[in-house]
């Protein structure tokens, strides 16, 4: 039975700002506005360079996938996925990249700073896998124009995570279950700008050309999205945040599909 992850993340909606004074993880209280507090000042003479922001992405992924329902390699979405990117390890700029499904209800997908990319076996369940794929697209399109890079390294710097000991360095012990909960909250909160959205669109459009996708897919997936979440019940209750925090969806579902239209010669 699919659970819900334990934080609501899609890039390819920007998400809500806004902290909650308290969240629960593992049965623990996180007072993150206190964790935000504490070190403010501290946050703006911290550097991350590209190799910390790698480095700590790949243990946060770690985390991640340790608190997280990750399905095998076996299962149908794994094989399913496997299908689709199972010749995609590396992208435009010699980004590494590796995929994975969280057996979630989740209408959602979010990349991170080492190339990791997730997918939400909830996105699966509604999309066809041209509509995946487009979003996959996306998620790649981010991590290629940095948006994630950054997203990341601020969200880091807005953590308590920042006043580890040695936190940054290559031989600093991992970080604690709250400091990743503080991250993955910050991290929930990163909103990339519509200009942002346009770009990792138009990433997605191109993506989808090179591997001999419809052309229309980006925007039949955010066709598809407001589609969801305008039917009401139980679906459209799970991109309800997505929605209330980004509502130019539609917008970018037009401006794909003209895109498409104009490169079909439609």
């Amino acid at each position: 039975m699919k659970t819900r992850i334990i934080f609501a993340m899609l890039l390819i909606c920007a998400m809500s700002t806004t902290v909650h004074a308290q969240i629960k993880i593992g049965g623990k209280k996180i007072n993150v506005d206190k964790a935000v507090q504490a070190g403010t000042d501290a946050a703006k003479a911290i550097t991350l360079s590209d190799a910390d922001v790698i480095r700590l992405c790949g243990e946060y992924m770690e985390w991640m996938d340790a608190h997280n329902p990750l399905t095998s390699p076996d299962s149908e979405y794994g094989k399913r996925l496997a299908k689709m990117v199972g010749h995609i390890t590396e992208v435009e700029g010699g980004f590494k990249v590796n995929f994975g499904v969280y057996e979630v209800i989740d209408v959602n997908a979010f990349a991170c700073g080492d190339g990791s990319i997730r997918i939400c076996a909830g996105l699966m369940d509604v999309m066809t896998d041209d509509e995946v794929m487009a979003v996959i697209g996306h998620e790649i399109g981010h991590l290629v124009n940095t948006d994630v890079k950054d997203a990341w390294k601020s969200a880091y710097l807005r953590s308590a995570a920042k006043n580890a000991a040695g936190a940054v360095s290559s031989t600093a012990a991992k970080l604690t279950d709250s400091q990743y909960g503080e991250l993955a909250e910050a991290f929930a909160g990163a909103q990339f700008s519509q200009k942002q959205e346009n770009q990792a669109d138009d990433y997605a459009f191109k993506f989808c050309i090179e591997n001999d996708i419809d052309p229309y897919a980006m925007a039949k997936a955010l066709n598809k999205l407001v589609e969801l979440y305008n039917s009401g019940g139980e679906k459209s209750s799970r991109i309800q945040q997505m929605f209330s925090s980004h509502p130019d969806s539609e917008k970018r579902a037009k401006r794909m599909t003209e895109k498409a239209d104009k490169y079909t010669g439609k």
